[in-house]
């Protein structure tokens, strides 16, 4: 049941992501995080009602909200990633953040297995050969959007391991609670920066569809670290950039060359090793 829940997440991340670099390309990337993180919170709110699990208290959700805030800064560095660079570069790089969760568990004292340091060799390797790209100027140069990626991946990361903490009491109040955190900051940043927060409305589609796809990869993977560990559901969890990836090669024609293709394959198996071990 695990490994069905998180795979279905996958698929949603994948969408929700793709169209929520498609909308950043068009609009600022803090008007994209607000309203669609918005959009999610009111379909939450609905599963809480629905799911009539009774409130856990603050204390046990605050690792859900530290982990909201964790993945709004990664949705911002991946959608203007995808927004300033190639979405077939900029994806697989994000997927490296099962490394994130094992790092955390190295600190209470669990060793990465051979498996797992396998996979982070072949993330650091995949990265390499995606984030690079020759420069008709000069040297090789750092390929658009790369080092954003690599934020991305950090706070996918630190998302999992908050959410995974605060899902034990109710997986519904824990989303809720990572989501509630996430539009609250991306509204402030919003004030702040005297950013509009009304888009036009023919994008409106495109920012409810992103908002509807990542709370229900947000709901699925909950749901499944209660089924499951949470390695088991960082696997399958982190084949969402191939959904992306298809996306961006059928609806935008991307093509990448061959050996960013094969980077992209070596830091997605890379990444499903690490979690795996």
């Amino acid at each position: 049941m695990a490994a069905l829940l998180a795979l279905g997440g996958a698929l949603c991340w994948g969408v929700g992501d793709f169209f929520g670099g498609l909308a950043s390309r068009r609009l600022a990337v803090i008007t994209v995080l607000a309203v669609s993180q918005a959009i999610g919170l009111a379909g939450l709110l609905v599963w809480v009602l629905v799911a009539g699990d009774a409130f856990p208290g603050i204390s046990p959700l605050l690792p859900a909200a530290a982990a909201g805030i964790a993945g709004l800064v990664g949705l911002g560095a991946l959608y203007r990633g995808f927004a300033v660079g190639a979405m077939g570069i900029v994806a697989p790089i994000s997927a490296a953040s099962p490394i994130v969760v094992l790092v955390f568990d190295a600190t209470k004292g669990k060793t990465p297995a051979a498996l797992q340091w396998l996979g982070i060799v072949l993330v650091l390797t995949g990265i390499a050969a995606l984030s690079r790209e020759p420069s008709n100027s000069g040297p090789r140069r750092v390929a658009a959007g790369a080092g954003l990626a690599v934020v991305a991946a950090v706070g996918f990361g630190l998302f999992v391991v908050g959410l995974d903490a605060g899902a034990d009491e109710s997986p519904a109040w824990a989303v809720v609670a990572a989501r509630g955190a996430s539009v609250s900051v991306a509204v402030v940043a919003a004030l702040i920066t005297t950013t509009s927060l009304r888009p036009p409305r023919r994008l409106l589609p495109m920012l409810v569809g992103t908002g509807v796809f990542d709370t229900a990869a947000n709901v699925l993977v909950a749901a499944a670290t209660t089924y499951g560990a949470a390695g088991v559901v960082a696997v399958f969890g982190a084949l969402y950039p191939v959904v992306t990836i298809v996306l961006a090669w059928a609806v935008l024609g991307e093509h990448l060359n061959r050996s960013k293709r094969v980077g992209g394959v070596v830091a997605l198996v890379g990444a499903a090793f690490v979690a795996a071990g």
